[in-house]
Parts: C-alpha cells; sequence; structure tokens
C-alpha cells in the first residue's frame, strides 16, 4: 500500500510517498481503508522534530516511528478476532494516539475503541477534519476552562482548526463568545456562530478594557500576563498552542492555576460519541479549508505551516 513516511526530521521535503506493508489487524484491532485524514500542527512538529522537547518521545537524531497523520476516517476492511463493536464494510472516524500515528496512509490498523461510526450527515473528509482539533477545544473549553452557560468566554485564534469547534463548542454550552481573527476571516467567524468578532489588526483584546470569563488561546501567541490582564478576578485561561519557546517557558512556569498550558488533548470513546452527537445535530460543523491528495501531503504540511489555513487542511485517499 502507498503511505507517507520520513526517515529525518526537516521540512515538508523529508516526506516521501512510498510502498509499504499493508497492515494486519490484532485479535483487538479493526484494519480501516482510509478514505480522508486531516493534517494538525502535532504533524509538521513530529515532522521537524521541534521543539527539540518532542525529539525525546520520538528519537533524538531520527524518528523512531516514521508515521505521520492522526485524525482518520474510512470504511472497516477486517476485524480482529475479539471485534465486537464494528464489521467490515462500517464507516468509522476518529484519532490515532499521537505515538502511533499513521492515517496517512491506505490503510490503518488500530484498537476498536479508537473509533466510533461516522457522524450520518457527514462526508469522509469532513468527519477526518474532527477529531484532534475538536478533542483539544472540547477539553479545553470544558476541562480546564470548566465552562458555564452564561459566561463571556474569548476565543483567540477563532478561525483556524481548533479555534473553529472551539466557537462551536463554547455556542453549545450556552456561552457568549468573542472570535479572535484577522480582517479576511471576520465573516467566517461570524458564520459559526460568534457573538462578538475582534479583528486583531485594529485591536488588541488583552488591552481594550474588555474582561471575560474563560480565554481559550489556540495560538499561544500571548503572554501570561497579557492574559490575566483580560481576565475577569476569577477567570481563567487555558493555552492550547504555541508560536515561541520563550512563550511556552513563560505559560509553563508562571502560569499558575489562572492561567497555563492544557494538558495534550486525550482521545477517548466518550468524548468522541459526545462529539459525533454535535456533528449530527448540526451544532457543530467542521470547516476545511483546502483538501489535497495523500501525494500531496508535502504541499498540505507546507500550506499549514503559514498559519494561514481557515479551519481544516484534509488529505484524500483515493483507491483503484
Amino acid at each position: 500500500m502507498k503511505a507517507i513516511l520520513f526517515t529525518k526530521y526537516g521540512s515538508p521535503d523529508v516526506l516521501q510517498f512510498t510502498d509499504v506493508e499493508k497492515p494486519i489487524p490484532g485479535d483487538d484491532e479493526v484494519l480501516v481503508k482510509v478514505h480522508a485524514a486531516s493534517a494538525n500542527p502535532a504533524d509538521w512538529h513530529i515532522m521537524r522534530g521541534a521543539p527539540f522537547l518532542a525529539r525525546l518521545v520520538n528519537g533524538l537524531f531520527k524518528p523512531k516511528h516514521p508515521r505521520l497523520g492522526a485524525d482518520v476516517a474510512g470504511r472497516v476492511e477486517a476485524t480482529g478476532k475479539n471485534v465486537t463493536q464494528f464489521h467490515t464494510g462500517d464507516e468509522v472516524f476518529g484519532e490515532l494516539s499521537l505515538n502511533k500515528m499513521g492515517s496517512f496512509a491506505e490503510y490503518v490498523c488500530a484498537s476498536e475503541d479508537t473509533f466510533a461510526l461516522k457522524p450520518v450527515n457527514m462526508t469522509f473528509e469532513q468527519a477526518a477534519a474532527v477529531p484532534l482539533a475538536a478533542f483539544t477545544a472540547l477539553q479545553g473549553l470544558r476541562d480546564k476552562g470548566q465552562i458555564k452557560s452564561g459566561q463571556k468566554v474569548l476565543i483567540n485564534g477563532a478561525s483556524g482548526g481548533v479555534g473553529t469547534f472551539a466557537v462551536q463548542i463554547a455556542k453549545s454550552y450556552g456561552a457568549e463568545v468573542t472570535g479572535v481573527c484577522s480582517t479576511r476571516n471576520l465573516e467566517l467567524v461570524r458564520s459559526i456562530g460568534a457573538d462578538h468578532i475582534i479583528d486583531y489588526t485594529k485591536e488588541d483584546f488583552t488591552n481594550n478594557g474588555q474582561h471575560y470569563d474563560f480565554i481559550f488561546d489556540a495560538i499561544g501567541n500571548r503572554s501570561v500576563s497579557d492574559l490575566k490582564r483580560a481576565l475577569t478576578p476569577n477567570g481563567i485561561g487555558s493555552i492550547a498552542g504555541f508560536t515561541s519557546l520563550p512563550l511556552l517557558f513563560s505559560a509553563m512556569f508562571f502560569g499558575g492555576k489562572q492561567v497555563g498550558l492544557m494538558e495534550t488533548a486525550s482521545a477517548n470513546k466518550k468524548d468522541l460519541l459526545f462529539i459525533k452527537e454535535l456533528l449530527e445535530s448540526g451544532k457543530i460543523v467542521p470547516v476545511i479549508d483546502r483538501a489535497y491528495p495523500l501525494s500531496e501531503t508535502p504541499e498540505a504540511i507546507r500550506y499549514l505551516e503559514t498559519s494561514r489555513a481557515r479551519g481544516k487542511v484534509v488529505i484524500t485517499v483515493e483507491h483503484k
């Protein structure tokens, strides 16, 4: 089968579209014929081995696990003898663990608990755009932010992959949502339900006199002190990304209980089913910027690295 591999760290040029062995499912696994995957910042961080701390998991000088791709949607091709939740032909979606990535391929094997049945109102491409970004948004809002109806919530990076889900999930909880984005994305953020929109090219949300019960920073481009300035006295700030090592270390060591890094999103069946319900009810809709065929994965990652993607970047897999 065809898959994307990388045998050394570097730019998207290190990604190879090549032949590999088709996996065989274990007793508790399903073999999924991949129809779509999606790219996430985790892919290019792992690909580049940056920050260098990331290499502690995947190898200091070269990757021990040479595969990328966490999000996946496809059809069950075969099942292990102990699998009870799925049958051949079922349409499924889910997220592979970050240390066992591999959805940039024609087939993938994983535990049956990795997957849920694909939402009936979603295409494979739409379903593949969801898991990792939606897990991050949901767990940041619910677990770190303890979001409640009526709260004033601000989403920094509201037009990105995580941000578009965060806006919609916050609205589903009954929050009053302010989205921060650039001029070109104002209408997009308004269309997915934001009550208020701040154009960061014209206004600084940390210095305009407004205060929020919860700030979800999907970018990580503001300091801890900036975020604290925009919070109510009992407000909480959660940072889900970073743009520089100084900001990352600042959040790690100086955030405290009020503002800090959220834990890495945890893929789990309970949250996946909850997200599926939101998708089927229409409360959240994935926003897809571009789709690339599997052979053009390097271009997809290169575009994602520009930080200009509106919503998600999807990888499509055609089977002859």
